[in-house]
């Protein structure tokens, strides 16, 4: 799946602007399956602690190297049935930051049918 939303992202985003956030034991994994991602988009969370200190680090990490970067955090998790529709929803949200609002946060997911305040867990 990880490879499935980095070739995604390339269709708008040249891989220099690409970081995958990961744990020190996947390091490797991420490289062997993202073979042209350059070793520096590997960001290594020092310690696991859910999605916002991800995040955080994320944004700090990218700040230093893009300092007026828009990020889209993308989990790599995530099915997208029409992949040039989701990339052309990507570029109109990042063309509203950058051209109506750059202190925006745009989220972007399903309709939902229920109200819902946190992920739910499934056991398979």
């Amino acid at each position: 799946m990880i490879q499935l939303t980095y070739e995604r992202l390339l269709k708008i985003i040249p891989k220099e602007r690409i970081f995958v956030v990961t744990g020190k034991r996947y390091k490797n994994l991420v490289q062997s399956n993202l073979k042209d991602l350059p070793e520096r988009n590997i960001i290594i969370e020092p310690e696991g602690r859910n999605t916002a200190p991800c995040i955080l680090l994320s944004c700090l990490y990218i700040k230093q190297i893009y300092e007026d970067a828009s990020i889209a955090v993308l989990p790599s998790d995530h099915a997208i049935k029409d992949s040039d529709e989701f990339c052309n929803i990507l570029s109109t949200a990042n063309e509203y930051v950058e051209k109506e609002n750059k202190e925006a946060i745009v989220t972007i997911g399903i309709t939902p049918n229920r109200p819902e305040t946190g992920y739910r867990i499934y056991k398979i």
